[in-house]
């Protein structure tokens, strides 16, 4: 066949499965329309399922990564309704938000203007994409019916005290010009959403007490037995428990005489060579403020990696170690976190640690970058064993010594001898006696900074009164609405600020006129709670019913990316657990998590050209293929090739509608699923999908070859038990596949394993048509099996498949094809293939009972005898041996020496050689 003949052919198929979607979109879309009641549910399994995938941001359009999470979830939903589930599968939308108003600002119109004419485009390309979600549910954190119960929430915090207003130092965005969660930026200091430099304010901002709940979130971890190991790991990082001493040292500054140092290991102050202090710390913020080029370093530390090695001294202060009142130098060091080891969770003042380069590597490779100029490394500890090197193995270079285990050496006083752990309580005792030092443990987490100065998000529902303070607005007067607007103009300051009909208003509690609260919610607030939202979405008193919330939650399956490991998981976690606090829901093992099994699918990453003389990424265009190879145009020069995150700067995105539109929804949901486990980054190749598209044309040559068949078939049909062995064969590999595709979906979630099963399962019936041994009945029995299965994936095929069949027979008008295929038990058949051998070498096979050799030698003898075959070889003489093995019957002749050996030998004779058998089973 010529390119262009199988051009047409694809398109022609490409066209097939986009009509076919067309076709049965009405009802796709709806799901299972028919009730699944002769299915049992799995045990242990509840009757409603709650499937949920993370709601998008209303940005205008999908991407790849929605299209595979969605896909995910909808296969999974489909799956649970043929089983007879009934299945909660909600979808809304995170709609506040600064890309919103920000673009409402480009195109100077309302923000909920923009988000609404989104909303409508988003929606039908998951209807595109044969999403059935339960619209009945939806909801947008923008409605005032939504975000009036986001202000009950705070409410409820704020009576009981974990939410609270303070001045606090805060990240604040200079781009979008406005404050940052902690969580909300990166390693670089740099804003998780623009990118820009973070620069650090006071201001008086709203925070959440999430602190008050740092046990619970991190000892539950373990309890999470379903979710990913490395998302329960960043979450305990993140909360960062820590155990250890705060030890006070003394400066030669007269304005901070002391400064508060935590370590893990108290008992390496012996050691210490250098004090490192954190760029937020007030020293560093003092010296740096009287020297430009410390000065200039502070600046600079957001451009550096996240791993740099890079400080600087800060001249004019020493410190006093307060044990061996030895005068250390102090340094400015990235590496330290502004808010490690801080006294109060709630009050970061900067961070000081110990610098040791004899006992940990970090310090050791700091102390060389800047400081130690030939000075001996300083060692408090040695190893037990006097024949092992006094340095970690590990490291090729006489290094630290960090082994865990180890005895404190002859400079340590008192200490030495003293095994590691010993030491370190006995230091711990010794500072705690002398009122320098106290056993504390700490907390990387801090409470949640939720102030937001932008408009574009739920009003924080409270009033400020000269006369009364903070006063929270009466639970009767909510939802504290936004006030309308046309637009608006510019980024920058508060916009609520400047809305005299929103500030101005009467105090609640003393009537005197009073200011509203202008600040509004950070958006993970709204997203932390939606989930039971979805449950409950018309209640008009409450969030949600709590006995709505007792029979729905957990979560039986979230899918959502890893990149929400921290902020949204970690905040939905609290949120769920105060709701459980205050009663608002049940849970019987009492841990109120809202997710029973996570699911974090892996990015999508699009094939990127790269220019390797320039660097520079290269369009789609600017690219052709002479076959395989890709050649530049401009140059003809091959181009660098790799999968990397989509963006539009490396032009390597992928448009989902147009992979819809040229392949159907059927294809395009198999092809996403097939190429990549779901946990692993998908590399986009839109190439591949022909694969798929030819593979479904497989699919209906089987369906409509064997729906032909001249025979009614009834749903009732039993498998017969006088299977022949290729039926056995194939009633077999059927019944491994629907076990392996049922656990893919309900166990493992290898979604891409269950279209490799689904093609075997195609190629099972193309050699069962070629080889044409199984009967007509047993075939259309699994074909219809094998068109339910299809269904979570291909819900078009599978519901076109079905109609073929229906049409073509009949009497399977009354088929649900909803239903979830029952596995039957694996069989065997009744008989064997037996090898005959004779003096050695193999003559033939023949079939017989699978018993056969235990009804006796002369049951063998004579069943061989009587084959066609054996006949020929056994006729007119007389075995010597007839050795029975596994399936092996092998006879041993001596050369005939009378015409007495030609005729058949008597049983009687055959007897008189009876020691001559050798029977092996």
């Amino acid at each position: 066949m010529s390119s262009v003949a199988g051009k047409q052919k694809l398109n022609a198929l490409s066209a097939r499965l986009i009509a076919l979607a067309e076709k049965w979109r009405p009802i796709t879309l709806k799901g299972v329309p028919i009730p699944v009641t002769n299915t049992k549910l799995v045990k242990g399994q509840p009757e409603e399922m709650y499937i949920l995938s993370m709601f998008p941001y209303p940005s205008g359009t999908l991407h790849m990564g929605h299209l595979r999470v969605y896909v995910i979830s909808d296969c999974l939903n489909r799956f649970y309704q043929m089983r007879g589930h009934k299945v909660i599968h909600p979808m809304g939308w995170d709609a506040f938000g600064l890309p919103a108003e920000n673009a409402a600002i480009e195109r100077k119109v309302n923000p909920h203007v923009w988000t609404d004419s989104n909303i409508g485009k988003m929606k039908a390309q998951m209807d595109n994409m044969l999403a059935n979600f339960s619209w009945d549910r939806e909801i947008k954190t923008c409605s005032p019916e939504y975000y009036k119960f986001t202000q009950w929430i705070f409410l409820k915090m704020y009576e009981k005290g974990l939410a609270y207003q303070k001045e606090a130092e805060i990240n604040w965005d200079p781009v979008d010009k406005t404050v940052l969660a902690n969580e909300q930026v990166d390693e670089m200091g740099r804003s998780w959403r623009s990118g820009a430099v973070v620069e650090k304010r006071m201001l008086k901002q709203w925070f959440l007490g999430i602190t008050q709940y740092r046990d619970t979130l991190r000892d539950d971890l373990k309890k999470l037995s379903h979710w990913p190991q490395k998302v329960k790991t960043m979450q305990e990082n993140w909360i960062g428990k820590s155990t250890g001493a705060e030890i006070s040292f003394g400066t030669s500054d007269p304005e901070f005489p002391e400064i508060s140092v935590f370590t893990t290991r108290a008992e390496t102050i012996f050691a210490v060579q250098y004090i490192a202090l954190s760029v937020n710390h007030p020293i560093v913020q003092k010296y740096a403020s009287q020297n430009s080029a410390l000065k200039q370093f502070v600046n600079d530390i957001p451009r550096l990696s996240k791993d740099t090695k890079d400080g600087m001294l800060i001249d004019g202060i020493t410190i006093k170690n307060p044990l061996t009142k030895g005068e250390l130098p102090v340094f400015i060091a990235p590496y330290v976190i502004g808010s490690y080891g801080n006294s109060s969770p709630n009050d970061p003042k900067g961070a000081a640690v110990m610098g040791c380069p004899g006992h940990d590597f970090r310090d050791f490779i700091f102390w060389q970058e800047n400081m130690s100029q030939g000075k001996p490394i300083l060692k408090c500890i040695k190893s037990e064993v006097q024949d092992l090197p006094d340095m970690d193995p590990s490291i090729l270079n006489p290094t630290p010594y960090t082994l865990p285990l180890g005895v404190m050496t002859e400079e340590t006083g008192i200490f030495a001898g003293k095994r590691i752990d010993e030491a370190r309580n006995d230091v711990i005792k010794m500072l705690k006696e002398q009122k320098i030092g106290k056993r504390v443990t700490k907390y990387r987490l801090r409470d949640w900074l939720i102030s937001r100065q932008r408009y574009w998000g739920t009003p924080i529902p409270i009033i400020h009164c000269d006369h009364c303070g903070t006063v929270p607005v009466p639970e009767k007067d909510l939802p504290v609405r936004l006030p309308e607007i046309d637009s608006l103009s510019t980024k920058g300051g508060n916009p609520l600020e400047h809305i005299p009909e929103f500030v101005n208003v009467k105090c609640p509690s003393c009537g005197h006129g009073a200011k509203r609260e202008t600040d509004t919610m950070d958006t993970f607030m709204d997203s932390s709670w939606y989930y039971f939202r979805y449950l409950d979405p018309e209640n008009e008193v409450l969030p949600f019913a709590p006995e709505k919330a007792q029979n729905g939650m957990p979560v039986n399956l979230y899918i959502g990316g890893v990149e929400h490991a921290i902020l949204h998981l970690l905040y939905s976690r609290f949120v769920s657990k105060f709701m459980g606090s205050i009663g608002m829901w049940s849970d019987k093992r009492r841990l109120y998590e809202p997710f029973a099994r996570l699911i974090t699918q892996g990015m999508v990453h699009g094939r990127t050209f790269v220019d390797r003389q320039t660097g520079r990424f290269l369009k789609p265009e600017e690219v052709e293929w002479e076959g395989s190879v890709p050649k530049i145009k401009s140059t003809g020069q091959p181009p660098h090739i790799s999968y990397e995150k989509m963006s539009k700067s490396k032009y390597n995105g992928a448009d989902p509608d147009s992979c819809i539109e040229a392949h159907g929804p059927d294809a395009t949901r198999a092809h996403i699923l097939f190429q990549s486990p779901i946990d692993d980054v998908l590399k986009w190749d839109e190439t591949k999908i022909v694969g798929i598209e030819r593979w479904t044309q497989r699919i209906f040559r089987a369906v409509n070859t064997i729906s032909e068949y001249d025979t009614k078939f009834y749903p009732d049909y039993t498998t017969p038990e006088d299977l022949e062995e290729g039926e056995v064969e194939f009633h077999n590999a059927m019944q491994r596949a629907i076990k392996q595709i049922t656990n893919s979906f309900e166990m493992t979630l290898s979604l891409n394993t269950v279209i490799s099963d689904y093609m075997k399962i195609t190629t099972l019936f193309d050699n069962a048509l070629m080889r044409n041994n199984i009967r007509k009945e047993i075939l259309m029995k699994n074909l219809a099996k094998f068109v339910s299965m299809l269904y979570p994936v291909l819900p078009s095929i599978s519901e076109e498949a079905a109609e073929i069949i229906k049409k073509n027979q009949p009497t399977l008008v009354s088929w649900n094809h909803y239903a979830w295929p029952i596995r039957e038990p694996i069989t065997e058949w009744k008989f064997k293939r037996y090898q005959v051998v004779v003096n050695g070498r193999a003559k033939f096979w023949f079939v017989a009972e699978k018993d056969l050799f235990k009804k006796g030698r002369e049951q063998v003898y004579e069943t061989v005898y009587n084959d066609k075959e054996g006949n020929k070889y056994l006729r007119n003489r007389n075995y010597d041996k007839m050795v029975l093995k596994f399936n092996i019957i092998s006879f041993v002749f001596k050369k005939r020496k009378s015409e007495e050996q030609l005729k058949k030998p008597t049983a009687q004779e055959r007897e008189i050689n009876r020691n001559n058998v050798i029977k092996c089973d």
